[in-house]
C-alpha cells in the first residue's frame, strides 16, 4: 500500500482564508530544527491567489527547493490557473469552514479572469462549510443552490456568502431562503454602472426578506464595488460607494489591479484616497448623526 503524500502548503501572504495548520507556511522556509522533517513522500505546493504575488512565488519556489532538495515543489493556484481547478478539498488551501461548491462562471466580464481560467459554470461535490466562495453560486440550477442552502442550514456557524451572489440572478425566493438561514453575511457586486438597477433590487429584496431592525441589515448585506477600472475617477467611485450606503448595505471598494501592471500609480493613488471606505466601522461611524438629521 502506498503511503499518502505529505503536502506542505506555502502562501506568499496571509489572508483571512489562509490555513493555520502545522503544514501551512507563509513565505520563506523556517530555520532548520523548526521546519518539518524531510520525507521521501513530501510535496510542497506554493499556492498563489493574486497575480501580483507571482514574482515572490517563483523566489519562494527556489528557496523551498533548496531547503528540501528531494521534494517536488510546485507553484499553482488561481493566479496562474494551474493546475486546472477540480474538486474542492476542504481545509487544504483555505481554512476549514470555507467551501467551494462550483467552478467557473457563464458571464464574460472584461475585468474577470474566471471564465478563461475555469470555464463555464459547473457543479462540484458539496462539502460541509459555512463560508461559500463560489464565483457565481446563483448561476447554477435551482437544485444545486437548494442543496447548498440545505448544507448551510446544518452548520454550527452562521452562513456567509463572501464569494458573492450575482445581483441580476437574485429573486424573491432566493432572498427568502438566504435570509431564513442564520445569516452572517451576504455580498453582491456592483462592477459596472449598467448593474445599478439589479444591485438596488437585490439589496432591497434581501433587506425586505430579512426584516432586520435599523442598522442590522447593513452588517449582513454588503456590496463589492469595483473601482479604478476603465478610466474610473475618484469622484465617480465615491459616488457609487455613497449610493450603496444609501441603500442600507455596506460598500466594499475593490480596487482594480491589472494582471500585469500591478503598481499602476493611479490605482495606488485611488487606494489611498478611498482608505476610509475600506473600514466598515469608519463608513458607518456617523450613522446616528445622519438619522438624527433626517428626523
Amino acid at each position: 500500500m502506498n503511503n499518502p503524500v505529505t503536502i506542505v502548503r506555502v502562501f506568499p501572504r496571509r489572508t483571512k482564508a489562509t490555513p493555520v495548520d502545522d503544514l501551512a507556511f507563509i513565505g520563506e522556509p523556517p530555520l532548520p530544527g523548526i521546519r518539518p522533517p524531510a520525507k521521501g513522500d513530501m510535496a510542497i505546493h506554493i499556492s498563489v491567489a493574486f497575480t501580483w504575488d507571482l514574482p515572490l512565488a517563483w523566489r519562494l519556489r527556489d528557496e523551498w527547493q533548496a531547503a528540501y532538495p528531494c521534494a517536488k515543489v510546485l507553484v499553482g493556484g488561481p493566479a496562474i490557473g494551474w493546475p486546472a481547478p477540480g474538486e474542492f478539498a476542504p481545509g487544504l488551501y483555505v481554512k476549514p469552514g470555507y467551501v467551494v461548491t462550483s467552478r467557473g462562471c457563464p458571464n464574460r466580464c472584461p475585468f474577470c479572469l474566471v471564465p478563461e481560467r475555469e470555464g463555464p459554470w459547473r457543479p462540484l461535490a458539496i462539502k460541509d462549510g459555512w463560508d461559500v466562495l463560489d464565483n457565481n453560486l446563483l448561476a447554477g440550477p435551482p437544485s444545486h443552490v437548494c442543496e447548498v442552502l440545505d448544507m448551510l442550514a446544518r452548520q454550527p456557524h452562521p452562513a456567509r456568502f463572501t464569494g458573492g451572489l450575482e445581483a441580476a440572478r437574485m429573486t424573491p425566493e432566493w432572498a427568502k431562503r438566504i435570509t431564513a438561514l442564520r445569516l452572517g453575511a451576504a455580498y453582491t457586486a456592483y462592477d459596472r454602472p449598467a448593474q445599478k438597477e439589479a444591485v438596488e433590487r437585490a439589496v432591497n429584496l434581501l433587506l425586505a426578506a430579512g426584516g432586520w431592525v435599523e442598522g442590522t441589515g447593513r452588517r449582513k448585506i454588503g456590496v463589492y464595488v469595483l473601482v479604478g477600472f476603465d478610466g474610473d475617477s475618484e469622484r465617480e467611485a465615491v459616488g457609487r460607494l455613497e449610493w450603496v450606503k444609501s441603500l442600507g448595505a455596506t460598500p466594499f471598494p475593490m480596487i482594480y489591479r491589472p494582471p500585469i501592471n500591478h503598481k499602476d500609480p493611479a490605482q495606488e493613488f485611488l487606494k489611498r484616497r478611498l482608505r476610509r471606505w475600506m473600514r466598515p466601522t469608519s463608513i458607518w461611524s456617523n450613522r446616528k448623526a445622519e438619522i438624527a438629521c433626517r428626523v
